[in-house]
């Protein structure tokens, strides 16, 4: 990962910008709207920490390994569903009107799974959105030694099943940023480290503080609740086999849409990114169709992948709108748009990950 990243290039796709500003315009004059949150974004947000909250407490009852382990889970399915529905809009600054009231309620929202929300912030915001799929600028195709997801990576025997395997790897991806890549950030490891707002020793006091807060909620009350009834070992074995099912969720739906795409960039010479971000992003992500239809609002606009990264500062609310926007104006300028469907989307993933695995690094790139 380069530590200087280059400014996207200006000016361009200036019909393709005119074109969305002027329908997107238009679509809010008519529904006298805002790109942000409405009373409906905040009620979900309050049903769904209500059951995280619900869950919890249940957890805490007296109940045997099975009640314990059900609703621990549900408290930890529920926390990913704010990240989901909450965290992902407010790192964008589409929840809140304030950047400073979406930081902060990003950072409450992530604390349940231990996610620092400022280094996601800027591992999601500042590089994947701008530099996706391009090989050491996008942080979620980079090199790890078990997967291969690019042609320009190298290239390992063991990655000939990584079409079967990649599940696991999706399911450590939480704990490993939570517990290793966000202390790491912080610690000054990572190039991401001076993106991080606030260096002073009190933005370095208040992480430390929500990551001990993350220790006292997700184990330490549990282990004092249960003990005599269950075994810290079996506590954290709870936490950690929950926290895997809910990454194996969240990463599948999010980074799979690139995948299926299937175009990767090699590091640019001398900084020259791709010259046309409107294009870069058609061709390296799709929209997929929920079904049913209630699901796509549940999951946060997650399915309207490309929706959401040409327009991340609007509020998923909003994004069934944007699609259809996309569609029209893709069609007047003659870029393909497809929604595909779960079974397509899969396909195309494992299509993808069996071709990476399958072949040497100097046969996939023909």
């Amino acid at each position: 990962m380069p530590h200087n990243s280059p400014p996207r290039a200006a000016g361009r796709d200036r019909a393709l910008h005119k074109a969305f500003r002027s329908a997107c315009q238009r679509y809010l004059a008519e529904r006298r709207d805002h790109r942000f949150a409405d009373r409906g974004m905040w009620l979900k947000l309050a049903l769904l920490a209500l059951g995280a909250a619900a869950c919890y407490l249940l957890c805490l009852t007296p109940s045997g390994l099975a009640g314990y382990a059900l609703c621990y889970f549900g408290f930890i399915f529920f926390a990913m569903m704010l990240v989901v529905n909450v965290l992902h809009d407010a790192s964008h600054n589409a929840f809140c009107r304030s950047g400073a009231a979406n930081a902060w309620l990003g950072r409450v929202i992530s604390l349940p799974l231990g996610l620092d929300a400022d280094s996601w912030q800027v591992r999601h915001v500042q590089f994947h959105h701008p530099y996706t799929n391009i090989q050491g600028y996008d942080p979620d195709i980079d090199e790890n030694g078990v997967l291969c997801q690019t042609p320009f990576q190298r290239w390992k025997p063991v990655m000939r099943y990584q079409h079967l395997y990649w599940p696991l790897v999706a399911a450590l991806t939480f704990p490993w940023y939570a517990w290793w890549m966000d202390w790491r950030d912080r610690l000054g490891n990572t190039p991401f480290t001076r993106h991080l707002p606030h260096q002073a020793r009190v933005a370095r006091g208040c992480f430390c503080l929500l990551k001990g807060a993350h220790f006292l909620l997700a184990l330490g009350v549990p282990a004092l609740f249960m003990a005599g009834k269950l075994s810290f070992i079996t506590v954290l074995t709870v936490y950690l086999a929950s926290q895997m099912l809910v990454s194996a969720l969240f990463v599948s739906l999010l980074i799979g849409t690139h995948w299926a795409k299937g175009h990767f960039y090699p590091t640019p010479v001398k900084g020259a990114m791709p010259p046309s971000p409107y294009h870069h992003a058609f061709a390296t992500t799709f929209d997929w169709g929920a079904r049913p239809r209630l699901l796509g609002y549940w999951l946060g606009g997650l399915n309207l992948h490309l929706t959401h990264h040409l327009f991340p500062d609007w509020s998923h609310r909003h994004f069934t709108a944007l699609s259809e926007i996309i569609g029209e104006v893709a069609c007047a300028h003659g870029l393909a748009y497809r929604v595909l469907s779960v079974r397509d989307l899969l396909r195309l993933q494992r299509r993808h990950l069996t071709r990476m695995g399958a072949n040497p690094t100097e046969d996939r790139r023909q």
